[in-house]
């Protein structure tokens, strides 16, 4: 994310120059049927709505009504570590993130992906960071079911979550997507 987004999210959370935001969440599909949850935070509801349908629009989405896409995403702690020269197995791995008090570790050949009940994210992260180097650890939201990608629909896809992203009232962009393997 660049560091002007940053910026400018804390500016709007601290209520910096003194305008008053709300929080909005979008909801809509993309290319390929892909689920997309918007967050926004905005001070001008009407200019930031606009620029969310517009995005939807121009790529091959539609923004939906509230609760449209909401109810197939599940809200997570998520926790990332690269397996890169860490030597430890699986088993080891899933027992301290158990001990820890996560609900669920998945493995790649690159990272351990573990993820919690939010309540439950401080104590497990706190917990896993004194044994590991956590490459990422945030309560996100993470999609019950994922949908398939085809080759055709990435760049439409991917263009469309940019421009999303890009939005000065954005903070956050979620999406069912599996994108196809890189070969």
């Amino acid at each position: 994310m660049p560091k002007d987004n940053i910026k400018r999210a804390l500016d709007k959370a601290t209520g910096a120059n003194g305008a008053n935001y709300e929080e909005i969440t979008y909801e809509g599909y993309g290319p390929a049927g892909v689920a997309i949850l918007v967050h926004a935070l905005t001070d001008n509801r009407n200019r930031t709505a606009s620029a969310v349908r517009a995005d939807f629009n121009r790529n091959g989405g539609n923004l939906g009504e509230t609760g449209s896409v909401a109810f197939m995403f599940d809200r997570k702690g998520y926790i990332a570590i690269a397996r890169e020269d860490l030597d430890v197995d699986e088993d080891s791995m899933l027992e301290d993130a158990l001990n820890a008090g996560a609900d669920d570790l998945q493995a790649s050949e690159e990272v351990f992906e573990i993820y919690t009940d939010p309540q439950a994210f401080e104590d497990v992260r706190n917990e896993l960071q004194n044994k590991y180097d956590l490459d990422t650890a945030e309560i996100t939201m993470v999609p019950q079911n994922t949908v398939p990608v085809p080759a055709d629909k990435v760049e439409q896809l991917q263009r469309l979550i940019d421009r999303l992203e890009d939005e000065d009232d954005v903070s956050e962009v979620f999406t069912s997507a599996e994108f196809p393997d890189e070969d």
